[in-house]
């Protein structure tokens, strides 16, 4: 119990980590009609969850919680992360959370990955900063995999409101069946092997790609 409080303000969605400027891909699929309302943006948000959460930031967890040192998982992430927006958006968020981890939940193992950051020798992505974090609080891995996955799924969520837009009650339905997805990510992200790392849906990254180019966007990612 005496990380739960900590945990729940790690994962808030008040948390100033600049998550709402970001929609991860999904705002080049509501330009080209793809995503258009609550059953397309949820059927998108279950791939992602399956796919980019689940091979790139839920096994970059997962590998920082057996011990894969943080500088050889963060250089994984920089290189699996393609779409330029999608890796600046992972660091930008990143060195929001190394910063506020740093002010309220400090630790040894944080200090060394913001060392790390500071000297160059690491990016600093937001799955890897969270682990590190949740980590030095206790908090155990399947707990930790459930809270940051449901936590990104709530910020894209808080963000197709917006965008498409969709009513508030659209997006607590959204929410609980995503909460399905997240609950068979975290099942089989322990399954996963280190040749998994990055298999994402190339459709998802191209729809990425083209987000820089896009000619009106209300996100950066």
């Amino acid at each position: 119990m005496s990380y739960q409080l900590a945990l729940q303000q790690l994962c808030d969605s008040a948390l100033p980590t600049g998550a709402f400027a970001h929609s991860l891909g999904f705002e080049t699929y509501v330009d080209a009609g793809v995503i258009s309302d609550e059953g397309s943006f949820g059927v998108w948000l279950g791939a992602f969850v399956s796919q980019s959460l689940s091979y790139s930031d839920g096994l970059a967890i997962r590998s920082l919680y057996e011990g894969v040192d943080v500088g050889e998982v963060d250089s994984l992430l920089s290189a699996s992360l393609l779409p330029r927006q999608v890796r600046e958006a992972s660091v930008k968020m990143g060195l929001r959370l190394l910063e506020i981890g740093g002010e309220v939940f400090p630790s040894a193992e944080l200090g060394l990955y913001r060392d790390l950051v500071s000297q160059g020798r690491a990016a600093g992505h937001q799955p890897l900063a969270f682990a590190v974090v949740a980590r030095s609080l206790g908090v155990p891995l399947q707990e930790a995999l459930a809270a940051y996955l449901f936590a990104t799924v709530t910020s894209l969520t808080q963000n197709a409101v917006r965008a498409i837009p969709l009513g508030q009650n659209a997006g607590q339905r959204l929410l609980r069946q995503a909460a399905d997805d997240v609950a068979a990510a975290v099942e089989r992200i322990p399954h996963l092997t280190p040749d998994d790392f990055g298999a994402v849906s190339p459709g998802l990254e191209i729809s990425q790609m083209r987000h820089e180019r896009q000619r009106a966007r209300m996100f950066m990612s």
